[in-house]
C-alpha cells in the first residue's frame, strides 16, 4: 500500500507530520480447512493487501484514530477501554489495548491515520490485520521508551486472538493473527493448531494466488460450523481419541465403519484433510506445484461431498478455474456456503484466468466476483517514517 497519501492525511487531520507506519496483511488459507478446532494442521499465506496505521506518539494515555475507509473517527482513553457501538471498527483497537494492558504492558497513547486494501468481511481477515497493525502501533508508539513493548510474534497473535475472542466477542482460531504476524514473502506457513509451533515453507516461484470472492451470502456458515465441531466432537468421543487429530488415517479408514454415516463422514473429511496439509508442505519442499494443486481439488472435493460446506458459487470458481491453462489446483477457503475460493496459477496465465472467472461465473451465478491476484508476503511490522 502507497502510505504517501495517507502520512498528507494525518498531517491535515492532525496538524503535524506521522513518525511511525505500522501496518499488517490479511491471510488466505492454502488448504487445510476446518482443521483448526481438531487440532489439525493449516497452510496460509500473508497476501499482499494490508491495514496501515499512519501515526505519530502522544504524551498522555488517549488514542485518536481517523479510519479513511468508514470516513469516522474514535477517541478512546487506555484508562476506560469500553465498547464503541457507533464506530464498531474501533473495537478491534480497543480491544487490543485491553489485553495488551491486561497482560501487564505499559501502553502510549497516539494519534493515527488508519486505512486498508484488504477487503472487508471477504474472508481475507481484515480483522486480524487491524489487531496486528494495532500492535505494531503501540510497539512503535512506545519505542525508546521505558516502557518499549517487545512482544515476540508468536505472542503477539496470541494475544490478538485474544482480543477478538474476548473483547470483539468473535471466536474466531489462531491461524489469522498467527499468519498475519508471522508470515514471510514468498513462504507459506505451515500452523500446528494444537501445539502452536510452525514452520515457513517456500512458495514455488512464478505462481499467483488468485483469490475469487464468490459475493455469496454466507447466511448458512455460522449454524453449520457450530454443527460441524460437534459432529467432531461426537466422532473423537466415539473414535476413543482427545480430537481428531490423534488418529491415523489408515486407524481412521479401519474404524469408520463403526460410527454413525455422517459422522464417518465428518472425520473423514478432517483426517485426510489434516495428513493433505503434511503432503502439502512435502510437495512444496520438492518444488512439486502439481502434486500440491491436486491435494487442493481433494481438499475441495472433500469439503464439498464429506463435510458439506461447499455451495453452488465456490464449485463454480473451482469448476471454472480446473479448466484453465496454467491453473494448477483450485478450492474453497474459509468456512464455507460462500466467501472466498483460491487458485494457483502460473503467473504468465494470472490475468487470463481473472478475464475467463470474471466471464464465466456471473453466467453460471448470477453474481459478480470480487478477485484478487496475491502473492506470499511479509507479516506485521513497523517503520519510522
Amino acid at each position: 500500500m502507497d502510505t504517501t497519501k495517507l502520512a498528507t492525511r494525518f498531517k491535515s487531520q492532525f496538524g503535524t507530520d506521522p513518525v511511525f507506519i505500522a501496518r499488517a496483511p490479511g491471510r488466505v488459507n492454502l488448504i487445510g480447512e476446518h482443521t483448526d478446532y481438531n487440532d489439525g494442521f493449516v497452510l496460509p499465506i500473508a497476501i499482499d493487501r494490508d491495514i496501515a496505521l499512519v501515526g505519530q506518539p502522544r504524551d498522555d494515555r488517549t488514542v485518536r484514530v481517523y479510519s479513511t475507509d468508514f470516513d469516522q473517527h474514535s477517541e478512546f482513553s487506555l484508562d476506560h477501554l469500553e465498547h464503541d457501538q457507533q464506530h464498531e471498527w474501533s473495537n478491534y483497537l480497543r480491544g487490543v489495548a485491553d489485553v495488551l494492558q491486561k497482560a501487564g504492558h505499559t501502553l502510549r497513547g497516539f494519534d493515527a491515520v488508519m486505512k486498508g486494501n484488504v477487503p472487508i468481511a471477504s474472508g481475507l481477515s481484515s480483522s486480524a490485520a487491524t489487531e496486528m497493525a494495532t500492535i505494531m502501533a503501540f510497539t512503535a508508539a512506545s519505542h525508546n521508551t521505558p516502557s518499549s513493548l517487545q512482544i515476540d510474534g508468536a505472542r503477539a497473535a496470541q494475544l490478538a486472538q485474544r482480543a477478538e475472542n474476548q473483547f470483539v466477542g468473535v471466536n474466531c482460531g489462531i491461524m489469522d493473527q498467527f499468519i498475519s504476524s508471522l508470515g514471510r514473502a514468498q513462504h507459506a506457513l505451515m500452523i500446528d493448531c494444537r501445539s502452536l509451533g510452525y514452520e515457513l515453507v517456500p512458495m514455488p516461484a512464478g505462481i499467483t494466488v488468485l483469490v475469487v470472492d464468490t459475493t455469496a451470502p454466507r447466511t448458512l456458515a455460522g449454524s453449520a460450523y457450530n454443527q460441524r465441531r460437534a459432529e467432531c466432537e461426537e466422532g473423537a468421543r466415539r473414535l476413543g481419541v482427545p480430537s481428531l487429530r490423534d488418529i491415523a488415517v489408515a486407524d481412521f479408514e479401519r474404524r469408520k465403519g463403526d460410527l454413525p454415516e455422517v459422522i464417518a463422514r465428518r472425520c473423514a473429511h478432517v483426517v485426510h484433510e489434516s495428513q493433505r496439509v503434511l503432503d502439502a508442505v512435502a510437495a512444496l519442499k520438492r518444488d512439486d506445484v502439481a502434486t500440491f494443486g491436486n491435494l487442493m481439488y481433494q481438499s475441495h472435493e472433500s469439503l464439498r461431498d464429506l463435510y458439506e460446506v461447499s455451495s453452488k458459487e465456490l464449485d463454480a470458481v473451482v469448476d471454472i478455474a480446473r479448466g484453465q491453462p496454467g491453473v494448477h489446483g483450485a478450492r474453497m477457503t474459509g468456512a464455507g456456503f460462500g466467501g472466498c475460493a483460491v487458485a494457483l496459477v502460473q503467473d504468465q496465465f494470472a490475468d487470463a484466468l481473472a478475464r475467463r472467472m470474471a466471464a464465466e461465473y456471473p453466467r453460471r451465478t448470477g453474481r459478480t466476483p470480487n478477485i484478487y491476484a496475491c502473492v506470499a508476503s511479509d507479516g506485521a511490522s513497523w517503520r519510522a517514517v
